[in-house]
């Protein structure tokens, strides 16, 4: 009985890795994985009928699942998340929070907010908002479950829960572009003053 000797592919760490989740610039050797080998990797992705999303600038990559044909099939490698309402408004707001920090924090690479800092910013968008009083008072569910989902990440613990630190993830971007946080502020806007 003869055994062969396989020969794992270089990159076989990072694409285990990329199966579970996005990665992230933070997560050093795995980037540095990412980036030497990130030739090889799409043209092995694309083999399996996944892409590879690298957004250097903003330090986090992902895959997306390719369309298998014009009916949008697609193959199961990727988990999709499904997300409720509640969830949804929230992850818009943190868009939100990370759109005005980008803007006006040039010297900061993630944004860090308290748990408290989190709430006060989603109150100010219900302000005066009867049909919103469930959701504010429901933010320490979401903002647990929103980071259960990977798109926050806890920095610090404190005793008092609102003192809690959190990074919020730049992959929200990917999640809420642009286009879908200017559709829902102004949908948020025209609901708080009672035009929809």
């Amino acid at each position: 009985m003869t055994t062969e000797k396989t020969s794992i592919l270089p990159y076989t760490p990072v694409f285990i890795k990329l199966l579970k989740g996005p990665v992230e610039y933070l997560e050093k050797s795995s980037w540095e994985q990412l980036l030497t080998y990130q030739a090889e990797l799409t043209r092995f992705l694309q083999q399996l009928g996944l892409i590879l999303v690298l957004e250097k600038d903003d330090g986090y990559a992902y895959l997306e699942q390719a369309r298998l044909d014009e009916e949008e099939n697609v193959a199961g490698w990727v988990r999709r998340i499904q997300l409720g309402y509640e969830e949804s408004i929230l992850l818009v707001l943190l868009r939100d929070m990370m759109a005005e920090f980008e803007v006006g924090e040039a010297g900061a690479r993630e944004l860090i907010k308290k748990r408290r800092e989190i709430k006060e910013y989603a109150e100010l968008f219900f302000k005066e908002n009867p049909s919103r009083v469930k959701f504010i008072r429901d933010l320490d569910r979401l903002i647990d479950r929103v980071e259960e989902l990977d798109f926050l990440e806890r920095v610090e613990n404190h005793d008092v829960s609102d003192e809690q630190k959190f990074r919020i993830k730049k992959i929200i971007k990917a999640r809420v572009d642009n286009e879908i946080l200017e559709n829902f502020k102004q949908q948020l806007t025209e609901h708080a003053t009672g035009r929809i």
